[in-house]
């Protein structure tokens, strides 16, 4: 009982506090409860029971066994419940159930760190000691595992198998053959802390699970699938769209809990100071403390700060922080599992159900950003059944001082819903790659029925990334290992943070620019350093370590195009759009701010490159009559709309679940392409991550937050609890808190007009907007057409065995609607070693040349003493084709004095092949590939004919080539590509748009 008076007593002295006490607003005990207990549909079998009385569990919470009777019954389960409601037997259970039934049973479970997995493999232990009857075998799969080991798992397969998202992705997926052992004994998939799976590590964790139910699939398994997540608004819904099944979600929780004790502060010395008092009376007390900071620099100046405040505590207290190497994070942990340490200050990565021991205290230095993330917190605390305590300190940030000022909302308010993109157009195709390198997509299959997955198949097929089947029933790629390429938590490859050659940490491709400018503060473990230089090259930051009294923050310049419209509704007198956009942002300087006393002491430029990505947004458009009227009250309307920004963004989280770092925002007096000025809000991923997109469904009930909180704010001019950003690039100018009340007050005061919600897809924002255009994704959207019928080359030689077309009819020159095209090749007398080399092809002289005429239907040859006239025949065509015909016959023509060749419109084969494979493939292997055709010979054997004086022979061949290279052309222009035969023996196409060269316009 030490600690729950402790608790008590800690809190009864803060309220006492001259320093502190004052600045309580709000404190509240939620009472204790008792657990509720529910016995099982289901009879488990006896050693599942045995194992249960020896762990001394006499009866199940009634929340675990309604979970259990769900899984057991075969259904895809979601339980979203509190931190230490005992999640791990909902699946635990079930899976030793079915090993009871099928000893060699095997399960996969995911946790999203290696911690995780590693605190799972305890309580597993835990649960089955040895000598239980019932004792499944247990490995961990993850970075950490040695090569041996590894293959050990592979081949003697463990009953579960303990993993994370990245080991899934780039081991067990790309070499599922040798998992085979493993995948077709597949019963249970368990997904831990689902809810930490959005954004974009959702939007991939999304196509992670796709491909493993893929490959789970084509091993005849079908496993059930449970997730664990904290309290969520929307648990099946969000898991439905995660794993693409449908889910069953149990939120009651039946565990008991002590008494929770609530404080919210409102810090006169700002919140950093107060959590460091915080922290010093808990110390002296005994509290076992956990303080959770916003950002990973206020982490560091936090845990810096109170060790040198706390005397002989000072070595009891560390941060800990995302950046760590994984062996630092280790350390920390086992320290506080021992109670080493008494205090930790971190960002989220503490967070999750890591085991640190049992915890008295939790210090919110700020609001989280959602209630999800509170709760989730504060449940890190009290986990043993005492008493514990919440203190939140707020913020003076838009959605800290709401809450403030209104507690009871946040105590009584749902939690958000949770959201994931798993069609972000950028992360689709990545792990379409992935996928069909593990194992070919087939058209039919349900994966492909979406029409956005369809849409990113045909870009991909376009662009050589991936090559359908020559029965165009498949997609494959010839990429080896595209799971390399593709980084599940971040948009781009990370930096290394390295000082003096060693690595201290890292940091995302994306947000590099920001935070590890040239000239940045960057701060690691109570440690201050300087960026001297960032490597774009090498993906390095290098820092020299330095004391410094200032911190930085970056000035950017932002632009924003819309490239479609997704969606358009009126709601009042607020317009308001939903759709895809083009984002450039760019840092073009950065201020340095003194810690003590706090302002600003200097400005610098920077030319650091643009940031260009494509994203989900939505955007209000302010009509000229509201901007008008804003001038005429003599109000800034552009500091008006930018507050309203701001506020919308800080606001944001009241709806999703998210923070202000997951958006971006632009405001503008004049948009270009919506015609008036306009308010953007963006996700602030590459390719979008649903969060504006599920907040446009509630426009009204955001802008009335906006306006609400706005409004009441205390201060005169705006400030950061209303309408400043800590974030902002332009450093919050220009900004009128008055013009902002004005025009939201006219777009909430305008009449009541009927809502206007469309859905359908618009392609084009405005019709002045041709640069928009250029957008990939929209150009792959095109009407789709049946295939054509795949007809046998025009000679009417026979298909290759198995191709789509050896019972059609033989296509015809003159039955193609086409101008007037030839085809030609030359043979040469001289080697290209005797020629000097193969860049001197114009020393190497004409042997006979021959040229099919499409009009006549003939072949003409002409020997060395006809070229010019060949020459002028060559202007009288529309296009002129051949293989190679670029790189070798023109250039063995030029021997013959000048000849513009670029005023002749060419069609080269090879250089089609070669731009769309990456790598050259000769005549002889399109030919046979693609038609059933062999060559006659080859070019050294026509050497040898010229030498001994056999031009027929010469003519022959060089007749055969162009009839070939004829052929391949019109296969390609009937049918849209040729096939070839990649590395893995599998026989493709080559995609090939030609009627184009026809046209005009090769």
């Amino acid at each position: 009982m030490k600690h729950e008076s402790g608790i008590t007593e800690y809190i009864q002295a803060l309220k006492r506090s001259d320093a502190l006490g004052d600045q309580v607003i709000y404190n509240q005990i939620l009472p204790a409860s008792s657990p509720k207990t529910q016995k099982l549909r289901h009879r488990l079998a006896a050693p599942v029971r045995q194992l249960l009385v020896a762990a001394k569990i006499p009866a199940l919470y009634a929340h675990q066994a309604e979970a259990i009777d769900a899984v057991l019954d075969g259904r895809h389960v979601v339980v979203a419940t509190p931190t230490a409601s005992g999640k791990t037997l909902t699946y635990h259970i079930p899976f030793l159930q079915r090993m009871a039934e099928e000893p060699e049973a095997t399960s996969l479970y995911v946790f999203p760190l290696k911690a995780l997995a590693h605190d799972q493999m305890r309580v597993i232990s835990e649960l089955s000691p040895a000598g239980s009857v019932l004792r499944p075998t247990v490995e961990t799969y993850d970075g950490d595992t040695t090569s041996p080991k590894r293959k050990m798992i592979r081949d003697n397969p463990p009953n579960i198998l303990l993993t994370n998202p990245e080991m899934i992705h780039l081991s067990l997926l790309p070499y599922h053959h040798l998992w085979k052992t493993f995948f077709s004994r597949l019963r249970l998939i368990v997904i831990d802390e689902v809810h930490t799976y959005r954004g974009i590590l959702g939007s991939h964790m999304a196509w992670v699970i796709r491909r493993l139910l893929r490959v789970a699939g084509h091993y005849a398994v079908s496993p059930t699938i449970v997730c664990c997540s904290a309290t969520v608004d929307n648990p099946a819904a969000f898991c439905s769209r995660l794993t693409a099944q449908d889910m069953v979600a149990i939120t009651d929780s039946g565990a008991g809990q002590g008494n929770r004790h609530l404080i919210f502060l409102d810090p006169v010395a700002g919140m950093s100071q107060t959590a460091i008092l915080l922290m010093k009376a808990a110390l002296h007390r005994g509290l076992r403390t956990i303080v959770y900071a916003q950002s990973r620099e206020m982490t560091e100046r936090i845990a810096m700060w109170a060790s040198q405040r706390s005397g002989s505590f000072r070595n009891r207290i560390s941060a800990y922080r995302a950046g760590f190497l994984p062996e630092e994070r280790r350390e920390i942990e086992a320290k506080l599992c021992s109670g080493e340490l008494l205090a930790v200050v971190s960002t989220s990565a503490l967070e999750l159900g890591i085991d640190i021991g049992y915890l008295d205290l939790c210090i919110l230095v700020g609001y989280p950003g959602t209630v999800v993330s509170m709760w989730q917190r504060a449940g890190r605390v009290g986990r043993s059944g005492q008493d514990s305590a919440l203190i939140l300190i707020g913020g003076d940030n838009a959605l800290d001082q709401y809450f403030l000022r209104n507690p009871r909302d946040l105590l009584d308010r749902r939690p958000e819903t949770a959201v994931v993109n798993p069609l972000n157009p950028v992360i689709l195709e990545k792990h379409l790659l992935c996928a069909a390198a593990e194992l070919d997509i087939r058209t039919q299959e349900p994966l492909c029925q979406t029409p956005q997955i369809s849409q990113s198949l045909l870009a991909l097929e376009a662009d050589g990334r991936l090559l359908k089947s020559s029965d165009g029933n498949s997609w494959t790629t010839g990429q080896r290992n595209p799971q390399r390429d593709v980084d599940l938590r971040g948009t781009g490859k990370n930096y290394l943070i390295r000082n003096e050659q060693r690595v201290i940490g890292t940091i995302d491709g994306f947000r590099v620019f920001r935070e590890a400018h040239p000239g940045a503060i960057y701060t690691h473990r109570g440690r201050t350093y300087v960026v001297d230089r960032l490597d774009l090259e090498n993906q390095d930051v290098w820092v020299e370590e330095k004391n410094l009294g200032y911190y930085t923050r970056p000035h950017t310049h932002k632009e924003t195009d819309i490239l479609s419209v997704d969606g358009e509704q009126t709601q009042k007198g607020i317009h308001a759009f939903r759709g895809r956009l083009r984002v450039t942002d760019q840092v073009v300087g950065y201020e340095k701010w003194r810690h003590s006393p706090h302002r600003k002491i200097q400005v610098l430029s920077l030319d650091m490159p643009p940031l260009t990505f494509e994203t989900e947004g939505l955007w209000i458009a302010l009509p000229n009559a509201i901007r008008e009227a804003t001038e005429k009250q003599f109000l800034h309307f552009m500091g008006g709309i930018h507050a309203i920004e701001h506020a919308t963004i800080g606001l944001f989280p009241l709806l999703v679940m998210t923070d202000r770092n997951d958006l971006g925002g632009i405001s503008t007096t004049l948009h270009p392409h919506v015609g008036e000025a306009a308010i953007f809000v963006y996700d602030a991923v590459p390719g979008g991550a649903g969060l504006t997109a599920e907040a446009f469904e509630r426009i009204e009930e955001l802008v009335g937050y906006v306006y609400k909180q706005i409004k009441s704010c205390p201060c005169n001019n705006g400030c950061p609890s209303c309408v400043h950003s800590p974030k902002c690039g332009s450093g919050n100018r220009p900004i009128d808190k008055a013009a902002a009340c004005f025009i939201l007050r006219k777009l909430l005061e305008a009449p009541s007009k009927k809502t206007i919600l469309r859905k359908k897809k618009v392609e084009s924002a405005t019709a002045s907007r041709p640069a928009v255009q250029e957008e990939r994704v929209n150009s792959s959207a095109t009407p789709q057409h049946p295939e054509p019928a795949v007809a046998p080359a025009p000679s009417g030689a026979p298909s290759p065995a198995g191709s789509p077309g050896k019972d059609t009819k033989p296509a015809t020159p003159q039955s193609l609607s086409m101008g007037h095209y030839g085809v030609l090749d030359i043979e040469t007398q001289m080697s290209a070693e005797e020629a000097g080399g193969w860049n001197r092809a114009d020393r190497m002289k004409v042997s006979c040349a021959v040229l099919y005429d499409s009009q006549t239907d003939r072949y003409d040859a002409y020997l060395e003493d006809r070229i010019d006239e060949l020459l002028e025949r060559l202007k009288t065509f529309d296009l002129m084709v051949g293989f190679n015909i670029k790189r070798f016959d023109y250039q063995v023509l030029r021997g013959y004095g000048k000849f513009d060749f670029q005023q002749i419109p060419t069609l080269d084969i090879l250089e089609s092949v070669h731009g769309f494979l990456g790598y050259r493939l000769s005549l002889d292997h399109l030919a046979h590939i693609t038609l059933g055709k062999a060559k006659s010979g080859d070019g050294l054997q026509a050497l040898r004919w010229w030498k001994e004086g056999r031009i027929a022979e010469i003519i022959e061949y060089c007749r055969m080539d162009v009839a070939i290279t004829r052929d391949l052309f019109l296969f390609g222009l009937q049918n849209g590509y040729l096939l070839f035969e990649n590395k893995a023996k599998k026989t493709v196409r080559i995609p090939v748009k030609w009627q184009n060269a026809l046209n005009g316009t090769p």
